[in-house]
């Protein structure tokens, strides 16, 4: 059986669809991606062999496929994980196999389980507002995602547990209200950096022209 998952490509500030699909067969143990994956992708086999191990899960020893389609798509970035992670957790049966239908998945993990913040929520948002899917994001993320629409289905969580919790109904999750995030206390200052002087001229010169903020 496949388990398919939907997530986005990044081409610019346009997210384009991109269909995760698992599939779990004997043969020879590997777990292979395949679809046109940068480094990023690559690396989130680790990345997901570990969080579903701290989440109480172990893959099986059989021949694991992750295919991102459209394949002639170049995948960038670390948002995969998510998407690749839960559709695992469907394929062992961690999760109902239906209970991914209807949304579009994006988030990083850490090797503890926990989701860490992506960047591209917003325009990911509005993509699956469009195909008229709900949104997967991490919490950190959630109340961006929420200014796409106040009809958008949205689930923010903190870890993989919480999500897997949510979907079995023990634990269910309110939906992220919009909010600007807000600015760290400690940020870092120009007046700070002593010398390197040339390397301060091209941050303002860029900072000037809009290319940084």
């Amino acid at each position: 059986m496949t388990v398919r998952v939907a997530t986005v490509a990044f081409e610019g500030i346009e997210a384009r669809n991109v269909d995760v699909q698992v599939q779990i067969s004997t043969g020879k143990i590997l777990f292979m991606i395949v679809g046109l994956p940068d480094k990023a992708v690559g690396e989130s086999r680790e990345r997901v062999r570990a969080a579903l191990t701290a989440s109480g899960l172990a893959l099986p020893l059989k021949r694991i496929t992750i295919n991102l389609a459209p394949a002639d798509m170049p995948k960038e970035g670390s948002h995969f994980d998510l998407p690749i992670a839960l559709a695992l957790m469907a394929a062992i049966g961690a999760i109902p196999s239906d209970a991914l239908e209807g949304y579009c998945v994006l988030g990083e993990l850490a090797l503890d389980g926990s989701i860490t913040p992506v960047a591209g929520v917003l325009p990911a948002a509005i993509a699956a507002n469009q195909r008229n899917l709900g949104l997967i994001c991490p919490e950190a993320c959630g109340p961006e995602a929420a200014w796409a629409s106040s009809d958008l289905d949205i689930l923010a969580p903190q870890t993989l547990i919480q999500l897997a919790n949510h979907f079995k109904g023990t634990q269910l999750m309110a939906r992220p209200q919009p909010a600007i995030r807000q600015a760290g206390a400690n940020l870092p200052d120009m007046a700070d950096i002593r010398g390197q002087e040339s390397a301060r001229r091209v941050l303002k010169i860029t900072a000037a022209a809009g290319i940084i903020s």
